[in-house]
């Protein structure tokens, strides 16, 4: 199935590297205008300049999720740009720092749910005050498989990728009849920068732990949730809606 985007305008946030970088790519390649967004502003517009250079239509904005006002910015920019704003895939994420819930931090609850789980509210506030007065749209966010299951050492990041499915569900329902879907993805093991991040960490034996409960036996590639998201925000789903498409081999079934 071939899925084509012309004439519509994509936003990516944690688009400079790993699953946002391969999204934004793959919605530029299907024909998308594609707004790249990162707190990593110069790995942004490098990512935007190379879109541009093969042809395609993009633009790098520095953008901390964490921070309505950029976010504010982000989207206003995007559609200062483009002209509109059609789809967007709310991605930018971060890890927490691995502890029991005992002893995790507030400062650290705080960072992680202000990225993971107040950044994608703030995203979905204002692509959807635009996408509300354009009559359509189309949203994924990026949850988890932690936002499916619980994680030891992990309840922060894990209750905040399950507030990103309740808050999909509940937008979900509000723009239904408005021509607006929203979903949300869950990328199991998909070896990424964030990974190489948690192998730094210290957290390579809790990764290489989860490989022999894959049923597919392997790591995901961040090509593989782009082509998910890709087809959630097609007309290919267009009776989908409020949903959470697990990416991960297999592993949700155990």
């Amino acid at each position: 199935m071939k899925i084509s985007f012309g004439n519509q305008v994509a936003l990516v946030t944690g688009a400079a590297s790993g699953i946002g970088l391969a999204t934004a790519r793959a919605f530029a390649r299907a024909g998308a205008s594609v707004a790249l967004a990162d707190v990593n502003g110069d790995g942004a517009c490098a990512a935007a300049d190379e879109l541009v250079a093969a042809g395609y239509g993009a633009v790098g904005i520095r953008c901390n999720v964490a921070d309505p006002g950029e976010v504010e910015a982000m989207v206003r920019t995007t559609v200062a740009t483009f002209g509109r704003l059609d789809l967007a895939f709310n991605n930018a994420g971060i890890q927490n720092a691995l502890a029991e819930t005992a002893d995790a931090t507030f400062e650290d609850f705080d960072r992680v749910n202000a990225v993971n789980l107040r950044g994608v509210w703030a995203c979905m506030k204002f692509e959807l005050q635009h996408m509300r007065q354009q009559g359509s749209g189309a949203i994924v966010n990026c949850s988890s498989l932690g936002g499916l299951v619980g994680g030891a050492e992990r309840s922060t990041y894990h209750a905040a990728k399950h507030g990103v499915l309740g808050l999909t569900k509940s937008a979900a329902l509000e723009y239904a009849a408005r021509n607006i879907r929203i979903n949300a993805v869950c990328p199991g093991l998909i070896w990424t920068p964030m990974a190489d991040q948690m192998v730094a960490a210290g957290q390579k034996e809790a990764l290489d732990a989860m490989l022999p409960g894959i049923p597919m036996r392997r790591h995901g590639r961040a090509d593989e949730v782009a082509d998910a998201v890709l087809w959630l925000c097609s007309p290919a789903s267009s009776y989908v809606t409020g949903q959470s498409l697990s990416v991960d081999g297999g592993l949700i079934m155990r």
